[in-house]
């Protein structure tokens, strides 16, 4: 086990992220292109129209813009990178899919690739690009994305990848105010004892919103069972025969 580069958590062997931000990564990838289309279908809208002047002519020598200038950065084309100094006004959006096909281009630089030259010879050598066989949208490039995280994990610059995509997931949020739905589980968390455990949609597994304790839902099934068997024991064998039998047939009940 090793230290989590982006939370204070322990990640696997051989990985720089632990669970928690590895399914974090996971499901805003599996979010971004409902998102998106979100972007494109509720705020890619007609602007309002010319203001009056108070001499009774229109307010504006042009017409408005009829787009959300803010989703427009964010759906329209760009660099990988922001533009710009840091020093300057610039807005340094970094658009959804040049974001995504470039760290998609970042990690097939990364990913060693195998090749047999004409006379035989294997060589290991970066892959010269990303390529999707499911085309280049926003949800072919999510799906990439999620295809080779694993091997994102392996390298230290996935912090930098989780930092990245969480801050465009949550700008994104802040505009379609749709944000996943987080599903209460019954059994307490095992190690803050909160009742905050929950599923949330997109995540593979199971997070204590209280300490941020991680479960796959494997483990929070086993764990849920030891509860429940450690409640009915503490109850008693009767209560836990009562719970089992369900209610008592009409026709034994005294009268």
């Amino acid at each position: 086990m090793t230290a989590c580069t982006i939370c204070p958590g322990i990640a696997p062997d051989g990985q720089h992220a632990c669970r928690l931000c590895a399914d974090e990564i996971r499901g805003w990838l599996a979010e971004l292109p409902g998102q998106a289309r979100l972007l494109a279908a509720e705020f890619l809208a007609p602007g309002t129209t010319p203001q009056q002047g108070r001499t009774g002519g229109t307010g504006r020598a042009h017409s408005p813009v009829p787009v959300d200038l803010r989703v427009l950065a964010l759906l329209g084309p760009g660099h990988p990178h922001p533009v710009g100094a840091p020093e300057d006004d610039t807005d340094r959006t970094v658009p959804i899919w040049p974001f995504l096909a470039g760290w998609a281009g970042h990690l097939a630089y990364n990913y060693p690739a195998v090749r047999r030259d004409r006379h035989g010879t294997y060589h290991t050598q970066p892959c010269e690009q990303a390529w999707s066989k499911h085309g280049h949208s926003t949800a072919a490039w999510c799906a990439w994305l999620t295809s080779y995280l694993p091997y994102a994990l392996s390298l230290p610059l996935v912090a930098e990848f989780h930092e990245q995509l969480g801050d465009l997931i949550h700008r994104i949020r802040d505009l379609t105010h749709a944000t996943p739905h987080h599903h209460p589980q019954t059994a307490p968390c095992p190690r803050c004892d909160q009742f905050a455990l929950a599923a949330i949609d997109g995540r593979w597994g199971i997070t204590c919103t209280a300490c941020r304790h991680h479960l796959e839902p494997l483990e929070y099934e086993q764990h849920a069972a030891a509860v429940l068997h450690a409640h009915q024991s503490a109850a008693g064998p009767d209560a836990a025969a009562r719970e089992h039998a369900g209610p008592f047939p009409l026709d034994k009940i005294a009268t």
